[in-house]
């Protein structure tokens, strides 16, 4: 059968012309009409005058009603159960009571792939009821369920979304190795591998290919997975997860880049009003609200209020802790109605090694995070772009400088001043939905304990 846009052309099957194939969504435009879907058999209502079944496709639900027990004759001599793949051919008529107001009438059924066997999951219910961990230990079949593909096709509106944005700023898609020499972070906190017979590791992130590129390029971004080989057990945690990384150079410092953060957060909850109706609905979801300018704190008076606000002293750390950042999500709501909030200037012995130091307070760095809903969500900041700046940092850290070689050339043959961020996929998502888990906004995720499916 050939594809062409999305749809299934009309084709010849032994002289029968068959009829082009329609999405669900599109089934409102065609009333009247007789017209041929095709997803799976998601649930069977057997009522002896009029039975009714559910049909799932890629993009949503139908129902097809029938008062004819011979009409579903193709399903019981085939022992057709729930997840069978099918075909129909039906009259479409408005019903009220149907979802979406429209089903099918008149049907007549083709059998395409037959399941006899019951699945390990009930996904003809409204709610997933099955525990995480049960959703997970069988995603290949779970992630079928509407609220499950509700979550995965706001990742995929997201990355399209963030791609638009700085498509249209200038900003060139690179891809970046995923297998390095060395650690990015020059931390122990890496997948080591075995490259034929030399050591290597999976990278932590892009961060040091794309202050490369913008030696190249000036503005580069990526969209793709990272690896941290941190022995989390977490809500918030995952050992792979897809980094929307973005690099730009000639900047004044770590403000230049704050903005384009805002407009490509502003770019994402834009294209899910517009393009994720059906997945807003089905998941109960409030858009991030987000003011003309996202508010902002610096690190030190972060934690000055919520020394004043609740009475905890970490004045002396230097870092945020989950419940600081959950504490300055509740006072950005209520001071400025923003879900976002910009925490600047964390400590400079806090941040990585390429990361550039206030000039009048060297002591903090000119970096930001993005706080989204009271957790973390993105990183970012100016680097450093003179060759004697790296050569000083790394011995004033005790690194070597010889795994780090490639990248210093960069720098040692002129780089303009630079800085960028990344946005981890999984933790927007967890956050937009609210789900109970990082581990459910991944396709397959891959944590402590979970190499499989």
């Amino acid at each position: 059968m050939q594809f062409v846009f999305g749809h299934f052309a009309d084709e010849r099957k032994e002289g029968v012309i068959l009829m082009e194939r329609i999405r669900s969504t599109e089934v409102g435009s065609h009333v009247g009409e007789r017209i041929r879907v095709a997803g799976w058999l998601h649930s069977l209502r057997w009522l002896g005058s009029i039975n009714f079944l559910i049909l799932r496709d890629g993009w949503g639900l139908l129902q097809i009603v029938t008062e004819e027990e011979d009409d579903l004759e193709p399903l019981v001599s085939t022992h057709s159960g729930l997840e069978s793949v099918i075909a129909i051919e039906g009259r479409v008529v408005t019903a009220s009571q149907a979802p979406g107001g429209i089903e099918l009438h008149a049907p007549q059924i083709e059998v395409i792939s037959a399941v006899t066997e019951t699945p390990p999951l009930v996904l003809s219910k409204r709610q997933l009821k099955a525990a995480p961990a049960t959703q997970l230990d069988h995603a290949v079949v779970a992630n079928r369920h509407p609220s499950r593909r509700a979550v995965f096709r706001l990742s995929g509106v997201a990355m399209a979304a963030f791609r638009g944005c700085l498509l249209s700023q200038g900003f060139t898609e690179i891809q970046s190795p995923k297998i390095v020499a060395a650690a990015t972070e020059s931390g122990a906190n890496v997948f080591a591998l075995d490259y034929f017979g030399r050591p290597a590791y999976l990278s932590q992130s892009p961060q040091l290919y794309k202050q490369i590129m913008v030696g190249v390029f000036e503005r580069v971004f990526e969209v793709g997975p990272a690896f941290r080989a941190e022995p989390h057990d977490t809500a918030r945690h995952l050992n792979e997860f897809v980094s929307l990384d973005v690099e730009m150079g000639f900047i004044e410092d770590h403000f230049t880049v704050m903005p384009v953060l805002q407009a490509v957060m502003l770019a994402v909850s834009s294209a899910w009003r517009e393009h994720c109706g059906p997945e807003l609905t089905e998941l109960e979801i409030r858009l991030p609200r987000m003011p003309e300018q996202i508010p902002s704190l610096h690190f030190s008076e972060a934690k000055e209020l919520i020394y004043e606000r609740y009475g905890v002293d970490g004045r002396s750390e230097s870092d945020l802790s989950p419940q600081d950042e959950r504490w300055l999500g509740e006072w950005a709501w209520q001071e400025y109605e923003s879900d976002f909030l910009f925490v600047t200037g964390y400590p400079t012995r806090k941040r990585a090694f390429y990361t550039a130091p206030d000039p009048l307070r060297p002591e903090y760095s000119n970096s930001f995070d993005l706080l989204f809903r009271g957790m973390e969500l993105v990183s970012g900041g100016q680097r450093l772009h003179r060759y004697e700046d790296y050569l000083a940092v790394l011995n004033e850290r005790g690194l070597p400088a010889e795994p780090f070689v490639d990248y210093l050339q960069a720098f040692r043959y002129g780089m303009p001043p630079h800085g960028g961020f990344a946005i981890g996929l999984e933790r927007l998502v967890e956050q937009l939905t609210g789900i109970q888990s990082i581990k459910l906004a991944a396709l397959f995720p891959r944590d402590l304990n979970r190499l499989t499916p």
